[in-house]
């Protein structure tokens, strides 16, 4: 397979990395588990302190595993539905052959969220509006199970998403988690050369679009001075935000009042956020969080949330970034201050 070939997995399982398991094992299929299995589909009854045992080792992968699906898809809900499909392998897995479980489920959800991802490409084409990912608390783990918080932050997923899969794959597995090349290599099944070059254009695609991002106080300074200026409606407080090249970002998927295209420009964002400063405030409740390791306001009515806002910037703001869509913005705005 060459660095741009995107065929989809058809069994994640399949040649896992001979580190994940025994030594010259890797490759017999009889070791391929299959794609579901609950405990009544095993030939043999499933031992309840084996089982235990596993569920301990699969919890304590958990959040690493939830941190890659969601950095390779921007979204929590597909990224438990990934961590669920892995539980459901692993427990129908011959495991006496693991050496290394924790290789063998971050394999095994790398290369499920890889097909995932293929698949999430067409269904953001036919989205109403656009799309941005759905926001994640990272108050108790600002990294999101990873070593480093790279490959978080709701610029660099946006970014992200103009990679193939598993361009993706490979830098975010390198920049978030640390693996080395010759594991990721065996994981998306390529050559070293080709991952490190993979990794290399991921690089040089980020940096070509990403600005140096603002510090979190300076972020939370931006984005609470937003807030007053939008609510009045003031058009020079406004601009004097933003970045000459802001865009406001409406993710509601056909929602009222999500815009469906992206507004760009400092005085027509500007323009745009005060034409609704007189209704779209009217009884809003503000309530600060962190989403992806940043600021993040809830805003409510009436107990009810309609909008998680967060901004990008840099020495302005670059980005207004509104998650209306109630599927994408509940988990968050349940949680409490």
């Amino acid at each position: 397979m060459s660095a741009n070939d995107e065929a989809t997995v058809d069994d994640p399982e399949r040649a896992i990395p001979a580190a994940a398991v025994s030594a010259g094992l890797a490759d017999r299929a009889e070791l391929v588990g299959p794609a579901r299995a609950d405990l009544a589909d095993l030939d043999e009854p499933a031992d309840p302190a084996e089982l235990a045992r596993a569920l301990v080792i699969f919890e304590d992968t958990r959040p690493r595993l939830f941190g890659i699906a969601y950095r390779m898809l921007g979204s929590a809900a597909e990224a438990e539905e990934i961590v669920q499909e892995v539980w459901l392998r692993w427990q129908a897995y011959d495991r006496s052959v693991v050496e290394s479980p924790a290789a063998l489920l971050a394999t095994i959800c790398t290369r499920l969220a890889i097909n995932a991802a293929q698949s999430a490409r067409a269904r953001h084409e036919t989205y109403i509006g656009p799309w941005l990912p759905e926001p994640v608390d990272t108050s108790a783990d600002p990294a999101l199970g990873a070593e480093r918080g790279e490959a978080l932050e709701f610029a660099v997923l946006i970014l992200l998403e103009k990679l193939t899969p598993t361009e993706r794959a490979a830098y975010v597995l390198r920049e978030a988690f640390d693996y080395a090349y010759s594991s990721i290599a065996e994981i998306v099944r390529l050559s070293e050369p080709a991952v490190r070059q993979l990794v290399s254009r991921a690089r040089k695609h980020l940096a070509a679009e990403r600005r140096a991002p603002a510090t979190t106080a300076e972020q939370r300074r931006l984005l609470a001075a937003f807030l007053t200026a939008a609510q009045s409606g003031d058009l020079t407080a406004l601009e004097n935000l933003f970045a000459a090249d802001v865009v406001s970002y409406s993710d509601g998927n056909g929602v009222k009042l999500a815009a469906r295209i992206p507004i760009i420009g400092r005085t027509r964002v500007a323009k745009f956020v005060a034409a609704f400063s007189s209704h779209f405030w009217t009884g809003a409740e503000l309530r600060w969080i962190e989403t992806n390791g940043q600021p993040s306001v809830v805003i409510s009515r009436d107990g009810e949330a309609y909008a998680v806002l967060a901004v990008s910037a840099s020495e302005g703001i670059d980005q207004l970034l509104w998650m209306m869509s109630p599927p994408k913005i509940a988990a968050v705005s349940a949680l409490r201050a």
